[in-house]
């Protein structure tokens, strides 16, 4: 592996992961598509979508450390919504994490399509008030977003992700849980279901220990900075870039399979 493959891997890891603290998400849904193509574009490498999957499992894990600990003060994190939602996802991403060494690289890459377009649908979904909501009066029905998270971990586990691009839309749509708690609770949630991802693609060897390192030091650095900047951009901004984002990646995703 030479130079400019090791800077490719460094960059795209910068770069989802600074995407990943300013906006909640663990950085999968940029990961993924950029690293399947962007290498083998430039020819300084190529990864199969398994591949893919287990070095975004382990990039999504320590780019969510950095912005929960961005977060940790405020009380942006809603605890009994993290344990909630932390405990059925990382029970879900581990049994998809698992059970995807058994797939096709064509059914990871749909899964992945199917779950961004069900993301971009629910962004756009109108979500007037919620940032009205003091953050100490802030109820939701504990039983569904247990049950939400399930089965975003199973398809999250399956291509590598943390769930976040599904989860923020299912915590501020059907939650309806103000944006920043939002953001700061994901990343919690988050980094709680990629240990179920990364145990089920260690255990079935579906990890490449260098440009998982290289993604790994990219997210120390780049994820705190993209939390700070979070913090001072507006909501509906926020809301909008996300949404934008989402829809690209799942355009680019189907356009692929198709």
């Amino acid at each position: 592996m030479d130079i400019s493959f090791i800077i490719t891997i460094f960059l795209i890891g910068l770069v989802g992961s600074f995407i990943s603290g300013m906006l909640g998400i663990g950085g999968a849904i940029i990961n993924f598509p950029m690293l399947l193509y962007i290498p083998a574009m430039l020819g300084v490498g190529h990864f199969t979508a398994h591949q893919v999957s287990g070095i975004t499992a382990i990039q999504v894990f320590f780019a969510t450390i950095g912005g929960v600990l961005v977060y940790r003060k405020g009380g942006f994190l809603n605890k009994t919504l993290i344990a909630y939602m932390g405990i059925s996802i990382l029970l879900g991403s581990f049994i998809g994490g698992f059970s995807s060494t058994h797939m096709p690289e064509s059914g990871i890459n749909i899964v992945y399509g199917i779950l961004a377009l069900i993301a971009v649908f629910m962004m756009f979904v109108p979500k007037k008030g919620i940032d009205n909501i003091p953050l100490v009066e802030v109820k939701f029905n504990k039983w569904l977003a247990a049950l939400f998270a399930f089965i975003v971990g199973i398809g999250a586990g399956i291509v590598g992700a943390g769930g976040a691009f599904l989860l923020v839309p299912i915590m501020l749509v059907v939650l309806k849980i103000p944006t920043r708690m939002t953001i700061a609770s994901s990343l919690a949630i988050t980094m709680i279901s990629s240990i179920g991802a990364v145990s089920g693609k260690i255990i079935t060897g579906q990890v490449n220990i260098l440009p998982s390192l290289i993604m790994v030091v990219a997210s120390l650095i780049a994820s705190p900075i993209g939390a700070n900047v979070g913090k001072r951009v507006n909501t509906k901004v926020l809301q909008v870039i996300m949404g934008v984002m989402i829809l690209a990646t799942a355009i680019k995703t189907w356009m692929t399979i198709l």
